[in-house]
């Protein structure tokens, strides 16, 4: 059980496309640099400037990009006990969540919200997710479902200190707590990928819809439980809000929530 903070701020959160640039801070949005309609390899002087510049591959039937996404292992000369570390490749199968519904009013449409409870971190690594068996993009038609997943993190507070209890209701501290007060949170798609940065706090996948999705999670372990993952929960008060009820993931006509070019 995740020691549980004393305090814990009142947050409401509308989250917003998870893009390479809004997530810069707290890790890597991995997104293909190409548009979906491509499908003959190009000359990489014929396309747009792009930081890593592709090289063909695959006896030219394929662009490269790389590196993307960093792998970082820390946990040498850093960690406290020594133990040396190993390159990890997972597999997660998440299961959609359940969310509350809050009442608008009788003339307005109720709404669906996502409570964080906990979040987490890995001090010594980084940690991607990659979706796998998903579309980037759904089937053309209304009430279609795209697959979708939120991405919740809050910086670091470097340096500083947060009181908590645990499960026996012993206090305990928690170094280096996350910013309650400055959580963010973001909807990724199917054609994404996401790179928690080392130490980012950020909470558990969660998975919106109807649908599961597997991830394959890539990070560095030593198997000693606090260095390798460490958690703070709290109660009531941060919330996400995901729109009116019954439209997560849905093709509408017009604007939607969450529109990102991909």
């Amino acid at each position: 059980m995740a020691p549980i903070l004393s305090t814990n701020p009142t947050v409401t959160l509308t989250p917003v496309p998870l893009t390479p640039e809004n997530f810069a801070q707290f890790g890597t949005a991995v997104v293909s640099p190409l548009p979906r309609e491509l499908n003959i390899a190009h000359q990489p002087s014929s396309l747009p400037p792009h930081d890593p510049t592709p090289v063909l591959a695959n006896q030219n039937s394929a662009l490269k990009y790389s590196p993307i996404s960093p792998l970082l292992d820390r946990y040498t000369n850093a960690c406290p006990s020594g133990q040396p570390s190993e390159a990890r490749m997972t597999m997660f199968c998440c299961f959609p969540r359940n969310l509350r519904t809050v009442s608008t009013g009788p003339q307005l449409s109720d709404r669906e919200v996502f409570d964080v409870r906990i979040l987490e971190r890995h001090p010594f690594t980084n940690q991607t997710f990659i979706p796998v068996d998903l579309s980037a993009h759904s089937k053309v038609g209304d009430g279609e479902e795209e697959p979708l997943f939120l991405v919740v993190v809050a910086p670091t507070l470097k340096g500083k200190t947060a009181i908590a209890k645990n499960e026996a209701g012993e206090t305990v501290t928690i170094r280096d707590p996350p910013d309650l007060n400055n959580v963010k949170a973001f909807v990724a798609r199917g054609g994404q990928a996401v790179t928690y940065g080392v130490g980012t706090w950020h909470a558990p996948m969660v998975v919106l819809g109807r649908r599961r999705v597997d991830f394959v999670v890539v990070q560095f372990v030593n198997g000693v439980g606090d260095e390798d993952c460490q958690e703070a929960a709290f109660g009531e008060g941060v919330v996400v809000d995901l729109g009116r009820k019954g439209q997560i993931g849905r093709v509408e006509k017009g604007p939607r929530l969450w529109s990102a070019k991909l």
